[in-house]
């Protein structure tokens, strides 16, 4: 007997698709982490930990060191909990001043 919760995660999850938007999302991510700093709402220090650890996450998902979660259901958030994993909480800066419609509204312009 599958469990319901489960079920709906898996659902809802749209890791298997837009897996293949890492690229441009953390294309996205390092632009937005930039005008962070360039707009004072950040520390510069701040913003090149951002990026710096989100060069590393491709990279690790290059090499295959990057394991994808169901859980957290789509790349957005996959990338930011590997983020705060690698940097710590200035990871969880990334996010501000942005919605995640903004954030698919750009990796499918940019793919």
């Amino acid at each position: 007997e599958s469990n319901p919760e489960s079920w709906v995660d898996a659902f809802n999850a749209s890791i298997h698709f837009d897996k293949n938007l890492i690229d441009q999302d953390i294309q996205g991510s390092i632009a937005h982490a930039t005008m962070l700093a360039e707009q004072n709402i950040i520390k510069t220090e701040e913003s090149n930990q951002i990026i710096q650890g989100l060069k590393d996450i491709q990279t690790d998902y290059y090499n295959g060191n990057l394991e994808l979660s169901e859980s957290l259901e789509d790349i957005h958030l996959n990338i930011e909990h590997a983020l705060i994993q690698k940097i710590g909480q200035v990871g969880g800066k990334l996010h501000t001043g942005r919605s995640r419609n903004d954030q698919v509204a750009t990796d499918m312009h940019l793919y």
